[in-house]
């Protein structure tokens, strides 16, 4: 079976954006030694699920990335988007059966579902 296993974010502002990932989800995010400006972001310990990922500057305005990042408190995570820059646009909904959903759009306009585990959402 086919998975994701890889993100990659444009950012307008390289640098504004990275601050908003580090400071929102903890992640780290490092320059990539390689021909061409990018930057690559681990999520998290290679032993635990997940993906990482890899951001650059945008070249394309239409260019977009959406994904859904697994939060531990999503009302905590939406208040962190917010104080950092970041705008929710779509509020908390359940997903039954599966965790509680919202929708961001970062400091860079790309949008984003956030979700939190939760088997009793209804």
């Amino acid at each position: 079976m086919s998975r994701v296993n890889h993100f990659e974010i444009p950012a307008d502002d390289p640098e504004r954006a990275i601050k908003f990932y580090e400071t929102v989800f903890g992640w780290t995010i490092e320059k990539w030694d390689g021909p061409i400006e990018y930057w690559l972001i681990m999520t998290g310990p290679e032993d635990q699920p997940g993906i990482d990922g890899g951001l650059a500057r945008r070249e394309d305005p239409e260019t977009g990335v959406e994904n859904t990042i697994d939060v531990s408190n999503l009302e905590e995570s939406l208040e962190n988007v917010t104080a950092n820059g970041g705008k929710v646009i779509r509020p908390k909904i359940p997903v039954p059966g599966v965790g509680w959903m919202a929708y961001i759009k970062d400091t860079e306009g790309n949008i984003f579902g956030l979700m939190e585990s939760d088997p009793n959402a209804a």
